[in-house]
């Protein structure tokens, strides 16, 4: 894949305009964005500054973290602190994004969506009100490992580390999560599968697939 150099400033622009122009699949009225990445790679504050990017532009949209979707820690850490398996596959509770997000703001939705479901340091259930998003309002869902789900997205973005910098911006304690993304790599392929492709190896300097 050719990659072109380019700022995060250019980048954040360049997608809010796309996105301003972004008609769902569906044919109902709210596009679904990914922003996939590891955490390494900081997907949220992308999904974040196109968010207010779009809103300098008229159009509203809400940003969700997968991080609120986490299962509770009995369900997580049933195996180990440090299961590689139940990272890759049980930690986030997708059946509650299908539910709480992308159910609501399907073709026949109603728009109703909850931003997050679980406090994963209190380890309990948020209080956090429902969103009623307009017609029109964007998705901008965060978080790594989101295009093996078969989740309903209009356009994905992927941040891609290199291998080599995965580990070096990924903190040493969470080192065993690293063989999930090798296996993200392999059986999903982020890279040929994403609309968008950032590189983000070097965070002063991206480069994209344009």
């Amino acid at each position: 894949m050719r990659l072109e150099a380019i700022t995060w400033e250019r980048l954040t622009d360049t997608l809010a305009d796309r996105l301003a122009d972004l008609e769902p699949r569906d044919g109902g009225p709210w596009p679904r964005v990914a922003f996939d990445g590891a955490p390494a790679a900081r997907p949220g504050e992308l999904a974040l500054r196109v968010g207010e990017a779009l809103r300098v532009r008229g159009r509203p949209s809400l940003v969700v973290g997968t991080e609120g979707f986490l299962r509770p820690a009995s369900l997580r850490l049933e195996y180990g602190h440090e299961d590689v398996e139940a990272y890759y596959s049980g930690w986030f509770d997708t059946g509650a994004l299908w539910r709480e997000v992308f159910g609501p703001l399907g073709a026949d939705g109603t728009g109703r969506v909850l931003p997050d479901l679980w406090d994963p340091h209190a380890d309990r259930a948020t209080r956090t009100p429902y969103v009623q998003l307009p017609p029109g309002a964007l998705l901008l869902l965060h978080g790594p490992l989101l295009l093996g789900h078969w989740f309903p997205f209009d356009l994905t973005v992927h941040l891609r580390l290199s291998p080599g910098a995965l580990r070096r911006r990924t903190p040493e304690a969470e080192h065993w999560t690293l063989p999930a993304f090798e296996r993200y790599e392999s059986e999903t392929g982020p890279t040929t599968a994403a609309d968008v492709v950032v590189r983000a190896d070097d965070p002063r300097h991206p480069a994209w697939n344009g």
